[in-house]
């Protein structure tokens, strides 16, 4: 044992009698082991974002969107003839009697939410704010995992009343209850007063909003009973006066589920959207369900709209699973990319370890002479090179979390550099330093000592 401590001091003196040539040898393990950590990071970061992005949008959800042709005076002549011929073919838009038909019908769904959302200004003791009105059932807190940190659900005799009542986001809450509890308190909305009985837990938005996806602020947001919000607020589905004496028509379908009138006003934007739903949610029992289901709820949708396709459906969790099948195959190029550099600074100590056998040839011969096995030779010129891979793989994750780090803080993107990364890049480091030094090792161990003493 002490005899190859011995050794090992040797290598070590050598590395360091020669700095220069060993920090240059050592660049190429530094730099790829810092290329592969941060690397690494950006795939870690990019997958917390697509898991963070399943929670938010909730599992196995389908998202069935309202679609509706704003009024344009632009259009050209093709354009309106089309938009003539389509409102021939009347379709009642989304209504509740869709979300009830869709719970009925299709099996293999566990939850159906339906929701309408209005942008509306909230005002409460002199502090105005403007914020979205939320028209939900029970059901939509729990495809979204959303819970309260106080306060109740609504009540069945308030969801079917239609009861003046909210809940509150957590960012309401703050806005406007910041020194009091909001349980009880009242808060105006438009021109309708809602009493707060419950307040949301606080949901971090570690990703952007994205309609696409059905992901909305939680946190920023007032929830009312569905039926408060079309029975107190605004229910596009019904017909008014003012409907009437802009020349809009009054149709009357017949669903097979019930009856709904509603109108084709074309007097201005918001009477374009005839939908008394904005969008429903609809929450399968199982992930191999979705592709089924999906097809089944177009075809009954098709149906129920008369033909009309006045509506998008989308299934946000398919669609992050490509993105992240996407980010995983661009990960694993970064990857092998940052690989090779690696790869390419164990071929620098290989030449690099050639080179000083070559310039210790005549000291190798001295080692031989005095009782040095080629053994010896061989560990003492490995271990130089495991000296300078190691060192560059420790100086390695250093510059690797820095680079992590300032890519984070400069371009916002997410990185997460993992145990398991740093483990596999040193792993990798002093692996290159074993498998590129024995062949220089080799190479002094097989001198002949006696031509070695003569080497000038």
């Amino acid at each position: 044992m002490e005899r190859y401590l011995e050794i090992l001091q040797v290598a070590l003196e050598a590395v360091f009698a020669n700095r220069s040539r060993s920090i240059l040898t050592a660049l190429g393990i530094i730099f790829g082991v810092a290329a592969v950590i941060a690397m690494m990071a950006i795939g870690n970061g990019a997958q917390q974002e697509i898991l963070d992005q399943m929670k938010m949008v909730g599992v196995n959800n389908i998202i069935v969107q309202a679609r509706y042709e704003k009024n344009n005076s632009g259009n050209n002549d093709a354009e309106e003839s089309s938009g003539q011929q389509q409102r021939k073919q009347y379709s009642p838009g989304l209504t509740l009697l869709d979300a009830e038909g869709i719970k009925e019908v299709i099996p293999t769904v566990q939850r159906v939410s339906p929701e309408v959302s209005y942008e509306t200004s909230i005002i409460k003791d002199g502090i105005r704010q403007q914020a979205k009105l939320n028209g939900v059932q029970p059901d939509f807190f729990e495809v979204f995992n959303l819970t309260l940190t106080a306060g109740n659900m609504f009540t069945a005799d308030q969801l079917e009343s239609g009861s003046p009542v909210c809940i509150i986001g957590p960012a309401i809450k703050s806005k406007f209850f910041a020194l009091e509890d909001p349980i009880g308190k009242h808060i105006k909305c438009g021109n309708i007063w809602l009493k707060v009985i419950g307040v949301l837990e606080n949901r971090l938005a570690s990703v952007q909003s994205s309609q696409d996806l059905g992901i909305s602020d939680f946190n920023n947001n007032i929830y009312a009973p569905i039926q408060t919000v079309l029975l107190r607020f605004k229910d596009r589905a019904l017909i008014n006066e003012g409907s009437l004496n802009s020349g809009g028509s009054q149709t009357t379908i017949y669903t097979g589920t019930g009856v709904m009138s509603f109108s084709s006003s074309s007097s201005g934007e918001d009477d374009a959207n005839y939908h008394q739903l904005d969008r429903i949610v609809v929450q399968v029992d199982e992930s191999e369900n979705l592709t089924a289901t999906t097809d089944i709820l177009t075809k009954m949708l098709n149906r129920r709209h008369l033909g009309v396709e006045d509506f998008q459906i989308t299934v946000p969790e398919l669609l992050l699973k490509q993105e992240q099948r996407t980010k995983d195959i661009f990960n694993i190029v970064l990857g092998a990319i940052a690989g090779i550099s690696l790869l390419v600074g164990g071929i620098g100590i290989m030449n690099i370890m050639l080179a000083s056998v070559m310039e210790r040839i005549r000291e190798i011969g001295v080692r031989r002479s005095v009782g040095a096995t080629k053994r010896d030779i061989i560990f003492q010129f490995l271990s130089e090179a495991i000296l300078i891979s190691i060192s560059g793989g420790l100086f390695g994750i250093l510059l690797g979390v820095i680079m992590a780090r300032t890519i984070m803080e400069t371009t916002d993107i997410l990185t997460i550099v993992s145990i398991g990364s740093i483990m596999i890049s040193f792993g990798v480091a002093a692996s290159v330093g074993i498998v590129f030094g024995y062949l220089p090792a080799r190479k002094a161990a097989q001198q002949d000592p006696v031509t070695s003493l003569r080497h000038d």
